[in-house]
């Protein structure tokens, strides 16, 4: 039977522009599918599409039909969420728990972001007698939606639902990592017939240069782009010529600070899924362990025991419990910055590596690891790894806890582990980061906003304010004739 090939969704049509490459599942090495690889002449044309519907059809200017079509768009996802997950579990190479968690959020953020649709308020305010000033959110136009591999499904919906409640057209850029999960979503969007033909385009690259001509585009006013820091800075740089606005979800190092009355029977599971969890390809993956010196030795030989047990495996096999890295490129990478790590005075507590069995060997399996350390200047501790990887300093008092983690570039999450009733409020509000999960890891909210301080990332995705990014702020002044006194 022949492999599906992933095509294009541009201006309401399926697009077979590009080179034919293959998708391939990063536990086996299997070949998947196929995808027609775009750049910049198909970005062009999602470009030229998507500036059309936001001139030509009422798109902008009728909020109750954008929440219909919305929430026709939730349905028509939650009738496929179990493909949805199939697909990510081939493509991505997550556990199904994994990709079922990513599958839940869709839906959710779609009927969310259809509430939002009609909720754009402006004011009006009487500035002085006989003249009024109305304050209006309008669309700011065609949306450059840059999405990564590590969660596309999701990412996907967190930055197209918000950009079209707030009324612009949008061009999606999937990776070639998820082309499948991309065609699948053309797919879900062609079935809603209320999404005019246009306002919807999704095209895949391998490379960068179509994301790269819709950072450039006087015709894209706005770009929202999830990766690493290193892009983003260079996004936002060339965004500048143009003045767009630019949302950004970037790099984290999510410290988990351990203070020594935390729960350490509650804390121990979470800490090891906080690293193993897409095979730690997440950008709040819990990769610094800091905790108070009177339980450090404990927790680190239970944490050593837990990681030792983890069993990488395909998603398919029912005793795995961790997929494989996205490519056998990026089990290198990792095991390089590792091996520097020790090289350079870590001292490795479980020492994982690349998985070398025979059953694993064609996969892209890497092997859990923990590092104990004593300076935050080691490269370990100060890039993000983007793998399973965890270092463990001990620090002896709060402000010395609050200090190792605010001792970074980023700034996107933090955990928080004691349970003394006022601690976790005080340190939290001295934490740089977006995001602060108390006795707990990664507590996301599709109605709460999310994003990140320092250089991970500006701007916000959820909540009221997912919609900011998306609009323009017009003042209408009226002066009009007051009857005599």
């Amino acid at each position: 039977m022949p492999h599906p090939t992933a095509t294009h969704w541009i201006g309401g049509e399926s697009v077979a522009m590009g080179h034919i490459r293959e998708s391939v599942n990063p536990a086996t090495a299997e070949v998947i599918g196929t995808y027609r690889d775009g750049g910049a002449e198909v970005a062009s044309r999602a470009i030229a599409s998507a500036a059309t519907a936001f001139k030509t059809t009422l798109w902008r200017s009728d909020p109750m039909a954008r929440a219909g079509a919305l929430s026709h768009l939730a349905d028509a996802y939650a009738s496929r969420l179990d493909d949805i997950i199939d697909s990510v579990c081939r493509e991505n190479g997550k556990m199904r728990r994994e990709a079922t968690y990513e599958a839940s959020h869709i839906v959710r953020c779609l009927r969310f972001s259809a509430g939002l649709a009609t909720q754009n308020f402006g004011r009006v305010l009487d500035v002085k007698p006989g003249t009024q000033s109305l304050s209006l959110r309008q669309a700011a136009g065609v949306a450059g939606l840059i999405i990564p591999w590590n969660s596309p499904a999701y990412l996907m919906i967190r930055a197209l639902a918000p950009a079209l409640a707030a009324g612009c057209t949008a061009v999606v850029k999937m990776p070639a990592e998820a082309a499948q999960t991309a065609a699948l979503a053309s797919q879900i969007v062609a079935s809603v017939p209320e999404i005019p033909a246009g306002a919807v385009n999704i095209f895949i690259e391998s490379g960068a240069e179509g994301a790269k001509l819709m950072v450039e585009s006087p015709e894209v006013p706005v770009i929202h782009f999830t990766g690493s820091t290193a892009t983003g800075r260079r996004i936002a740089q060339a965004a500048a010529v143009h003045l767009k606005r630019v949302g950004l979800e970037l790099g984290g190092k999510t410290p988990h600070l351990v203070f020594d009355d935390a729960d350490l029977e509650a804390l121990l599971p979470v800490l090891e899924k906080s690293a193993t969890v897409f095979a730690g390809q997440f950008c709040m993956t819990g990769s610094r362990i800091l905790v108070q010196r009177a339980i450090a030795s404990r927790l680190q030989s239970e944490l050593a025991m837990k990681l030792e047990r983890v069993r990488p495996g395909a998603a398919s096999a029912a005793d795995s419990d961790m997929g494989p890295m996205i490519d056998k490129a990026a089990v290198l990478r990792v095991n390089a910055m590792v091996e520097e790590a020790i090289a350079q005075g870590a001292q490795p507590i479980v020492r994982g590596g690349p998985a070398i069995s025979p059953a694993l060997s064609e996969g892209a399996f890497y092997r859990p690891t923990l590092l104990a350390v004593t300076s935050s200047d080691l490269r370990i501790v100060q890039d993000e790894v983007f793998g399973p990887v965890q270092t463990l300093q001990v620090f002896d008092t709060e402000e010395e806890a609050i200090a190792l983690a605010n001792d970074t570039q980023y700034g996107l999450s933090a955990c928080v582990w004691s349970r003394d009733v006022d601690r976790p409020m005080r340190v939290a509000r001295r934490l740089e980061a977006g995001l602060i999960s108390i006795n707990s890891w990664a507590n996301l909210a599709v109605e709460i906003e999310e994003g990140g301080f320092k250089y991970s990332g500006m701007g916000r995705l959820g909540g009221p304010s997912a919609m900011d990014d998306f609009l323009e702020t017009k003042q209408i002044s009226q002066t009009f004739a007051m009857p005599s006194a």
